[in-house]
């Protein structure tokens, strides 16, 4: 039989067939050693854990202080086993069974006065099997009721064979009660592990259907200029009396590559249509700023107070530009509907000379907000616009208990409009 890889560290479950090799190797580093395998708290809830670390060090201090009374040394150092256990499980085992040994001897069956000690050991063996995988737990339970059985049967332990029998019930138990703890508290960690990895692949789908959905609405951007080009390459020939030869079979060329681009295009636009979500596949023109007064004027029918400010000179911005600032808007608008329902919002266009700064700012909300299944997409499409185009972008509520959006998309003038804002001042 191949042998099998064994983590020495906290093992999740242990394989039904393992070999002697392997198991001997498991009970090796699991008893056969010296390192710290600390207990972890509660995990829940947080304000109770560390309530095991202190009951193990309150039963340890009762139980030194009735010894004092019978066996003062070596019933605290018993008694000590169980703190110790709390780090070193395996080194405390040993010295649990040294300490039994010890006093089972020191002191004759007519003074049996030391069975907590057998209680103690007990214990121990339940913080070991918390940190150990079961055939090492069981394995120490065996050995420590072989060891009581051999006191018992060489004289040195108490009379009655009751108190071996209860003392095997209490080894078995404390197996038996601390591999379902430690099982429970494997499962914990795999399910909060599993939760945690669940939440992070779902923030990236996110991340990435929203990207998908912006490709689809700048894909008419770039088809647009791609015909644009193609028809400017095609018709200028004809612009030109008796145009030299290189020059139309360069403009074929261009003509040529604008097609097979836009052929790719096309081609790209199919691999990102969703059947479950076509509403950004249709023909229909992507919006732009244009469009703003009848976006304002739906939100406003649908009981939405909102006013809009435009600061410095109006100019065209580049396709992108245009279609993420609208989006914007849109998405902080619909936000304000769902959440703050008959909240005073006010939209605010600042254009500078080389950005478009927007700002949307919403009041406290004066009605009760219902519930809206919307996408959750929507400051996360913020955020991918606003880095795609190398903006920045500010989200948070405001002092009065509203919420604002702040964003800056760059976008610098050409050469062709510089001329007629070199006067315009910089945000």
């Amino acid at each position: 039989m191949p042998e099998t890889t064994v983590p020495t560290a906290d093992r999740p479950t242990l394989p039904y067939t393992v070999n002697t090799a392997t198991g001997l190797r498991i009970l090796r580093a699991d008893l056969v050693t010296t390192c710290a395998r600390p207990m972890p708290p509660l995990a829940w809830p947080r304000w109770l854990r560390w309530l095991p670390h202190i009951l193990v060090c309150l039963t340890a201090t009762l139980i030194a202080a009735a010894a004092d009374m019978t066996a003062p040394v070596m019933g605290s150092a018993d008694a000590a086993t169980l703190v110790v256990a709390l780090r070193w499980p395996a080194p405390a085992w040993w010295l649990s069974t040294a300490v039994l040994t010890g006093i089972t001897l020191e002191y004759p069956p007519a003074q049996d006065g030391q069975l907590y000690v057998w209680m103690v050991h007990a214990g121990v063996l339940f913080l070991l099997t918390l940190r150990v995988c079961l055939l090492s737990a069981v394995t120490a339970a065996v050995l420590s009721a072989l060891l009581a059985v051999i006191l018992k049967l060489s004289g040195c332990a108490v009379d009655s064979w009751k108190v071996i029998v209860g003392a095997l019930s209490l080894f078995g138990l404390a197996v038996l009660i601390g591999a379902v703890a430690r099982g429970r508290r494997q499962d914990h960690s795999r399910l909060t592990k599993q939760i945690a990895a669940t939440a992070q692949e779902r923030a990236l789908r996110t991340v990435l259907e929203e990207r998908t959905r912006i490709a689809r609405e700048l894909h008419d951007v770039v088809a647009h200029h791609m015909s644009l080009i193609s028809i400017q390459a095609d018709a200028a020939p004809y612009r030109v009396q008796n145009p030299p030869p290189e020059l139309v079979t360069e403009l074929a060329s261009i003509r040529t590559t604008a097609l097979e681009g836009l052929a790719e295009l096309s081609h790209l636009l199919g691999l990102l249509r969703s059947d479950a979500d076509d509403s950004t596949t249709g023909t229909s023109p992507q919006p732009s700023l244009a469009q703003l007064d009848a976006l304002l004027g739906s939100v406003r029918a649908a009981g939405l107070h909102a006013t809009i400010r435009i600061e410095g000179t109006v100019r065209p911005l580049s396709p992108g530009v245009e279609l993420s600032a609208y989006r914007i808007i849109q998405e902080a608008l619909s936000n304000v509907l769902r959440h703050a329902p008959g909240a005073g919002t006010s939209i605010e266009l600042t254009y500078t000379r080389d950005a478009l700064c927007l700002r949307v700012l919403n009041g406290p909300a004066t009605l009760p907000a219902g519930t809206s299944p919307g996408s959750g997409h929507g400051l996360t499409g913020m955020r991918e616009r606003t880095a795609m185009l190398g903006g920045d972008l500010a989200i948070g509520p405001t002092p009065d208990g509203g919420y604002e959006v702040t964003a800056t998309l760059p976008d610098p003038a050409s050469p062709a409009t510089s001329k007629e804002i070199d006067q315009w001042p910089s945000a």
